[in-house]
This record gives C-alpha cells, sequence and structure tokens, in this order.
C-alpha cells in the first residue's frame, strides 16, 4: 500500500464496530486509495466485547475507558457506534482530542445534542467530522444518484427512499435499549435507521419545506430481563410526506423508515420519477438499475419502456473486483470508509461522501417536524 499511514481507533465493539474493523482488514481490495487505515486500539465498556479484537494482529490497546483511547496520541481517526444517549458526551470529547471522527447516526439523541456536537466542531481548528450511512455506497444507488444529478429526470413528479427491516416482527424479541425513548431518543426508529432514508435526498439537496408525518408504535411491551412484560416506547415505523424542490419545481417527496416491514431484512430503496425520465434502485436485487424513457420501438412507434440494467461491482473509489460481479453490504461498508478516508486527505474530489454534520443536525428537525405534524395532523415545516 502506498497511501498515507491512518491509525484508527473504534469506540463501541458491537455489532457495527465488528464490521468497521472487518472492512479495515479488506482494504487491498481498493485501488490506489491515498489513505492505508490500520486498527490500532478499540473501546468498550463490556470486556467481553473486546474479546473478538484480540484476533487483530494490528490492535495495541483495549481498554473501557474511552479517554485512554482518546489520548493516545498515534490515534488520528476515531469511529464511535454506541448510544444515542451517549453520542454527545463521546463526540465531543473526540473533536475536543483533536481526532477525525466518522460518527454513528442520529449524531446526537436530539437536536440539541447535535448542535452541541456542531459547536465542539465550530471550536475546534482543523477537525473533520462525518457520520456513518453506508447503504447509498451500492454500485446502483451510485448510478442513480448520478442519473438525478445528469438532469435525466427533466421536471421531477415524485420521489421515494425507504429502508426496509422486519427485524420486530418477533413481539417476543427482548427489550433493549433502541427500544427505549430514555436511550434511543423520541424520534425511535427515525433516530436508529432515517438517515439511511435521508443521506441521498439531502445530499441532492432536497430539504423538505413541510413535512407530515405517520408514526406507528406497533409494539408497545417486550420481554424484560426477567421476563416481565416492559414498555417499549418507540417508533416502530415512520412515514414522512414531504414538499422538496428540484431544479425550482416543487414535488412530493416521501421517506419510509420500518423495523417492521414484514418479508424485509434490510433493504434500501430510492426512485425519482421525472416527465422525461426516471430512476429506480432497490438493494433486494443489488445488481439491477431500473431506468424509465420513452423509446423508438421499430414498428410501433414511441413508447415508454423500464429498461433493466446491471449496474456491477464499482461504486465511488476503484477496487479490483471485476465490473462484472455483484455488490453487497460488506462492499458498501468499505466504500463508505474509502469516501470517508479520501475526503479526510482532501482527495475525494467529486466523488459522493459520507453524511455532513450540517446535514446530520437537520435530518433531527425534519425528525421534530414529523413528530409535531403525527401529534397535530397538519403538515409542520422544519424548524432551524
Amino acid at each position: 500500500m502506498s497511501g498515507r499511514r491512518v491509525n484508527v481507533g473504534i469506540i463501541g465493539g458491537g455489532l457495527m464496530g465488528r464490521e468497521i474493523a472487518a472492512a479495515l482488514r479488506r482494504w487491498p481490495a481498493l485501488v490506489d486509495h491515498p489513505a492505508d487505515p490500520q486498527l490500532v486500539a478499540v473501546c468498550d465498556i463490556n470486556p467481553a466485547a473486546l474479546e473478538w479484537f484480540a484476533g487483530i494482529d494490528t490492535v495495541r490497546l483495549t481498554t473501557t475507558d474511552h479517554h485512554e483511547l482518546l489520548a493516545d496520541p498515534d490515534i488520528d481517526v476515531v469511529y464511535i457506534a454506541v448510544r444515542h444517549d451517549l453520542h454527545e458526551q463521546l463526540y465531543v470529547d473526540t473533536i475536543r482530542a483533536g481526532k477525525a471522527l466518522l460518527a454513528e447516526k442520529p449524531f446526537g439523541i436530539d437536536g440539541a445534542a447535535a448542535d452541541a456536537i456542531l459547536r465542539a466542531i465550530d471550536e475546534t481548528p482543523g477537525s473533520f467530522v462525518r457520520v456513518s450511512s453506508e447503504m447509498p455506497y451500492f454500485p446502483g444507488a451510485q448510478w442513480a444518484v448520478d442519473y438525478v444529478r445528469s438532469g435525466a429526470l427533466g421536471r421531477i413528479v415524485e420521489a421515494r427512499c425507504a429502508f426496509l427491516h422486519a427485524s420486530d416482527l418477533d413481539t417476543a424479541k427482548p427489550l433493549n435499549w433502541k427500544r427505549q425513548q430514555r436511550f434511543c431518543g423520541e424520534a425511535g426508529v427515525l433516530n436508529d435507521l432515517g438517515m439511511h432514508t435521508w443521506h441521498v435526498p439531502l445530499r441532492l439537496g432536497w430539504m423538505p419545506e413541510t413535512v407530515s408525518g405517520v408514526l406507528q408504535d406497533i409494539v408497545t411491551e417486550r420481554p424484560g430481563p426477567d421476563g416481565t412484560p416492559q414498555p417499549c416506547d418507540t417508533w416502530d415505523n415512520a412515514v414522512l410526506h414531504s414538499w422538496a424542490t428540484h431544479d425550482g419545481a416543487g414535488f412530493p417527496l416521501t421517506t419510509e423508515t420500518k423495523r417492521i416491514a414484514p418479508g424485509e431484512k434490510n433493504t434500501w430503496e430510492f426512485e425519482a420519477i421525472g416527465m422525461e425520465g426516471a430512476v429506480r434502485f432497490s438493494t433486494k436485487n443489488p445488481k439491477e438499475v431500473q431506468v424509465f424513457a420513452l423509446i423508438d420501438v421499430p414498428g410501433v412507434g414511441r413508447e415508454q419502456s423500464w429498461q433493466r440494467i446491471d449496474a456491477g461491482s464499482q461504486s465511488v473509489w476503484p477496487t479490483v473486483t471485476g465490473p462484472n460481479f455483484e455488490s453487497g453490504f460488506s462492499d458498501a461498508i468499505l466504500q463508505m470508509w474509502a469516501a470517508f478516508l479520501a475526503e479526510h486527505q482532501g482527495l475525494l474530489g467529486d466523488g459522493f461522501g459520507t453524511v455532513r454534520p450540517e446535514e446530520a443536525a437537520a435530518t433531527h428537525r425534519i425528525f421534530a417536524a414529523a413528530i409535531a405534524s403525527h401529534q397535530s395532523g397538519a403538515a409542520v415545516a422544519p424548524r432551524g
């Protein structure tokens, strides 16, 4: 590897911490990347969570105290994946320690926490902070983004972005922090998964002018530690109907964020429909991108046509993988980190970057408007 050595620390050794560690081990799959990241330190308050990282030979520090990790002068970048109520303190501490930060969504438990993190960024010269959102790094998702940016839609008619799970369909699933407002936040599933549905719309400039929220708390109790039912007080599903603007024309934008979507495991979908063209992509069929056009059919004339095209394996940063092969979730994680570290090095160019702090803060305003709309029954303009 010829890239600049970047030492990485992880705070939060759970599912996503392990996923990131695995992605960094696959770094040689990238072609001529300007960074050469090495995982050197891991922190988790649960010592048992640190055991998994013992098999990674580059890790030289494991600790239950995040202050010890942040005090290490050799660590350049920190990735943090912890409960939402812990975001503000850990993110601010990391920024003020002079570390670059890839933060997990939702960038604080609420808007006030996000604003506090933004202040720490403003008060720390040279700080570099981005927020995790991997789903748009599927090659087909990038095709869809590039299609919209090309102007091929013409006047936009409507757009939709969705992130769909069925993980909470099991009502016997034990209560955990993601199902409790005091840890997850009032926005519930929007805090947990909503960044997936807003990364692309916001990057395309589609900040909603008004929001109408339809929120569902479907499973109101779950088994506690002793099996006794305990209140489960977070939103399970959220559909937001918004008005946004594209090239000066208003259009309806719908986002769906669901933990109870029967038949789904981890599906991200995006579509944009215009008067002159349209595009669709879903991770359910990760190679396929659908493109709409009016075409000349020999012997028939001008007709409407949805065309299906294979996107292949290449995303934001080129890889050694053959372009005809299929891409998956672990590839999207690798591409997200490739984009993050390339931008950190100032070499991403026009590539699709990870979520910016101001975009993450905007989602909190959108979520608050959705909750207010659900309560009042009226459309609400995001504030701030």
